[in-house]
């Protein structure tokens, strides 16, 4: 008998921490797969988190755990498929420490993740952005705090957890203005800040009147917005630009669909795919390639340089022989 405790404690401090220097997103992460996974066991079995065996976690609880998470809990195949990620390396690290359940290992490790489809990109265009921005209300704090936080989101591309954890003096005014973030896989990147852009944030660090470590956007009380609570304030905003952009009442957003926004504002502006993926701090450019295919306008470009549908059918054959001896080499 093993008890679990003392391997998800080593996962964590010496594997993830030291060894790996995760970031505190991938923690966090990891953090809530496995309490979501001890939980359903316990409900399962009975037994509390700190008296579950490995024998408690086999390769048919880890697939009904998944199997839970998709039926009852109505997450995405995404969402599973990250789940699993999780667990499958809290169970390699576990391969080491206890070869005697290798055969058990083995069968969680060979749990596939499930395919899904590519959804198309969702993203507001600019008449949506501005609408967006003219919501919150700017006689209040909240409203002044929300369109500096957007208008940053949308120009610079950043991701919630991005967002959520700038400091104050992650942003520089003045000449060479920008915001300096932290990235996926602890990648650092500083993007470029335009003149409006620039405006709100003055003036909201001036509001502020916060430390340089301190979070740029907070609550009244001081506190670190949380994702959800950035989630929250923008469905409130969209509820209300929608009253005067009827086209945000078709259209989810959350906000990632404020970086892609961005994305597909520098692709239309002409920008090449390889700057863009600079600029979203993306590790691989092909990643870049999704906002390619969202985007109709480029699709009807070429569309516009095939043939016309009331072009003769045929091939061409060359009228003389010294082109017909040409081509056919």
């Amino acid at each position: 008998m093993t008890l679990i405790a003392p391997t998800l404690q080593g996962f964590f401090t010496d594997r993830l921490a030291r060894q790996r220097q995760a970031s505190p997103q991938t923690i966090a992460s990891y953090r809530d797969t496995m309490r979501l996974l001890l939980t359903f066991v316990q409900q399962r079995t009975g037994k509390p988190p700190e008296k579950l065996d490995w024998d408690d976690l086999t390769a048919d609880v880890i697939s009904a755990f998944l199997n839970h998470l998709e039926d009852e809990r109505s997450n995405s195949v995404r969402t599973r498929n990250l789940r699993l990620t999780a667990i499958r390396s809290l169970f390699h690290f576990a391969a080491l420490q206890h070869p005697e359940h290798a055969l058990l290992i083995a069968r969680v490790l060979d749990i596939p993740p499930k395919q899904s489809g590519k959804r198309i990109i969702t993203f507001l265009s600019g008449q949506e952005v501005d609408a967006l921005l003219a919501a919150p209300d700017a006689r209040r704090w909240e409203g002044r705090r929300d369109k500096a936080m957007m208008a940053l989101a949308v120009q610079a591309g950043l991701r919630v957890s991005e967002l959520t954890s700038l400091n104050c003096d992650d942003i520089s005014l003045g000449d060479g203005a920008a915001v300096r973030c932290e990235g996926k896989g602890r990648k650092h990147r500083a993007v470029p800040l335009d003149a409006p852009v620039r405006r709100l944030l003055r003036s909201w660090l001036g509001e502020r009147a916060g430390r340089g470590g301190d979070p740029l956007f907070c609550t009244r009380t001081g506190r670190r917005l949380s994702r959800d609570a950035v989630a929250q304030r923008l469905a409130t905003h969209v509820k209300t630009a929608a009253e005067t952009c009827p086209s945000l009442q078709d259209k989810t957003v959350h906000p990632h669909v404020l970086r892609h926004s961005c994305a597909m504002s520098l692709l239309q502006s002409g920008v090449d795919t390889t700057v863009i993926a600079l600029w979203l701090g993306h590790a691989d450019v092909r990643s870049t390639g999704a906002y390619v295919h969202a985007d109709m306008t480029i699709k009807e470009k070429a569309l516009a340089l095939t043939a016309p549908v009331t072009a003769r059918p045929g091939r061409y054959r060359p009228t003389d022989k010294t082109l017909a001896f040409l081509d056919s080499l």
